[in-house]
């Protein structure tokens, strides 16, 4: 990865190639679309809004060409840099000029929740959208998997209440790990171990956590998927990345074992809700307890 880091920063061109291949390549291997936004990340990191930006326009048109050769229309690669490119540019910057991991990741939740809230104002309800897809799909792709009943009917309308919130948590789990793997490039290159550090060091802003409980609190009142459940779910992805900051810090304070470590990357593989559940809350309690704080304070084990 070092390797491929040093082609990246060997100037635009480079980063480029490398950023419209992934995309490209991400229509097979959809994992490498994280990699492709990285690229535009890291150029950003390094040397500035200008370069970042240099590489977004280069990539656009080497991507738009393939897709018009290929599909017939260049316009796929819109979306590509509007929904990846330009998201990770932004929050590249802020990292840049901020110095704030915490900041950067809770800019791009902001962006996530507008989002959401002009998906609600602009379409109403989009669950009803939603439901109208998955009621074609099961009319196409899905036909021959699920059995006319009520059953399958309930599972329908749950999933469209579901979707919209779930697809802004995936898109901003997608931004936080492509910003994620930038920031370990730039380390490796000029800063060995630097992001580890950084990022065991991870800490949201309180007044974030006190958005969380208010949400929680709507919840409570007014049970069911809809704006409010989406936008805690976009602030449960935030304070579940603190949650495994703080199992990192740990580890790192020789507090708990790799075992731990192993344990919940194995969780979060097989029971990836459960476990994102479960660090979401260990980071919103953090936000007041500071567990890394605490054990550093603890006298070393063994003695």
């Amino acid at each position: 990865m070092k390797a491929l880091a040093t082609f990246i920063m060997r100037g635009p061109s480079s980063a480029a190639l490398v950023a419209a291949s992934a995309a490209l390549l991400s229509m097979l291997v959809p994992l490498l679309g994280i990699l492709a936004a990285a690229v535009v990340a890291l150029v950003t990191l390094r040397a500035g809004a200008r370069s970042g930006a240099l590489v977004i326009l280069i990539a656009s048109l080497g991507a738009g060409v393939f897709f018009a050769l290929a599909l017939g229309s260049p316009w796929p690669v819109l979306a590509v840099a509007l929904l990846s490119w330009l998201p990770l540019w932004f929050m590249a910057l802020a990292l840049r000029l901020s110095r704030s991991l915490a900041l950067s990741l809770e800019l791009a939740a902001g962006g996530v929740a507008l989002a959401l809230v002009a998906v609600y104002g602009l379409i109403g309800e989009p669950a009803v959208h939603w439901r109208e897809l998955l009621d074609l799909m099961g009319k196409g792709p899905l036909a021959g998997a699920l059995a006319p009943g009520a059953e399958t009917e309930a599972i329908l309308a749950q999933l469209a209440r579901w979707m919209t919130g779930a697809l802004a948590a995936a898109l901003l789990v997608q931004f936080c790990l492509a910003l994620f793997v930038a920031r370990w490039w730039q380390a490796l290159l000029y800063n060995p171990g630097g992001f580890g550090s950084e990022f065991r060091a991870l800490r949201l802003h309180r007044p974030l956590a006190i958005l969380a409980l208010a949400f929680l609190g709507a919840l409570g009142l007014a049970p069911g998927a809809g704006l409010h459940t989406d936008l805690l779910l976009v602030l449960a992805v935030l304070f579940a990345f603190q949650g495994l900051a703080v199992a990192h810090g740990l580890r790192a304070l020789g507090r708990v074992g790799a075992g731990w470590l192993i344990a919940t990357y194995a969780l979060l593989l097989v029971l990836l809700p459960q476990t994102a559940l479960l660090l979401a809350v260990t980071g919103l309690v953090d936000v007041w307890v500071d567990f890394r704080a605490r054990a550093a304070r603890l006298p070393p084990r063994g003695s």
